[in-house]
């Protein structure tokens, strides 16, 4: 590994902690203080075609990118060559896969961001925290796609590209022993390091947008008791005379 200047230990030795401070705090300050405001504020009222088609799409294919994310930075490289799994199919797995599902998810998030621009409604609840995290969730999505189908066309071109479990995956692990491998991360070539920026600028504004609600799970609702619906009208059978009536609901 190389040796890191002052830029490498601010962005991969200190800005890391910071964000997650950010992420922490700012859960924490929401769940008590904006408790009815962690909410995606659904627009399905305003409009249902687009959103059934685009919600999907980018939601699906956000859990693939999300499953992948999870398995390259915390799974060692020498783990998956201990099951078995050769550093070729690792990779056109993981290119293949990360392919589709940036796709779906880009193309998700644009029918999402389309709807939100060209439905009136919508568009009039859009807030300027909305704005801010679209961008940021775009550049996310675009840098992470882009870099794939680079290094994508490297690997089919006949080149090598540079192998993200020998730089970014060692120094995501080492940000959680707090001992931060800088040098690792300021090996890595560029395109991931501008994706890594957008990540953690990402983390830092989900507990203040409505981002905030993947960190919510319906566990309530498991163990919620029966709604019951009765009517107050009263039902009359042939000729005046009263329905029997219904029985009881649990």
């Amino acid at each position: 590994m190389t040796g890191y200047g002052g830029a490498d230990l601010f962005l991969w030795g200190i800005l890391p902690y910071v964000v997650l401070v950010i992420v922490v705090g700012g859960l924490v300050w929401r769940f008590r203080y904006d408790r009815f405001g962690w909410t995606t504020r659904s627009s399905e009222l305003y409009e249902s075609r687009l959103l059934r088609i685009g919600s999907p799409l980018f939601h699906f294919g956000l859990l693939v990118v999300i499953v992948g994310h999870v398995v390259g930075l915390l799974v060692p490289e020498s783990w998956t060559r201990a099951l078995g799994v050769s550093d070729t199919l690792y990779h056109v797995t993981a290119l293949s896969l990360g392919l589709v599902a940036g796709v779906c998810t880009l193309a998700g998030v644009a029918l999402l961001v389309w709807r939100r621009r060209t439905t009136g409604p919508v568009f009039s609840a859009t807030t300027a925290n909305d704005k801010v995290m679209y961008l940021v969730l775009v550049l996310a999505i675009l840098t992470g796609l882009g870099m794939t189908v680079y290094f994508a066309g490297v690997e089919v071109a006949g080149g090598h590209s540079q192998d993200y479990r020998e730089t970014v995956s060692p120094w995501f692990r080492s940000i959680w022993i707090l001992s931060p491998d800088i040098a690792a991360m300021a090996a890595a070539e560029l395109p991931y390091r501008v994706h890594a920026l957008m990540g953690l600028a990402l983390f830092a504004l989900l507990p203040f947008t409505r981002l905030v609600h993947m960190f919510s799970a319906p566990v309530g609702y498991l163990f919620r008791p029966y709604v019951l619906y009765r009517t107050r009208d009263v039902h009359t059978g042939g000729a005046g005379q009263a329905e029997r009536a219904g029985r009881r609901g649990w």
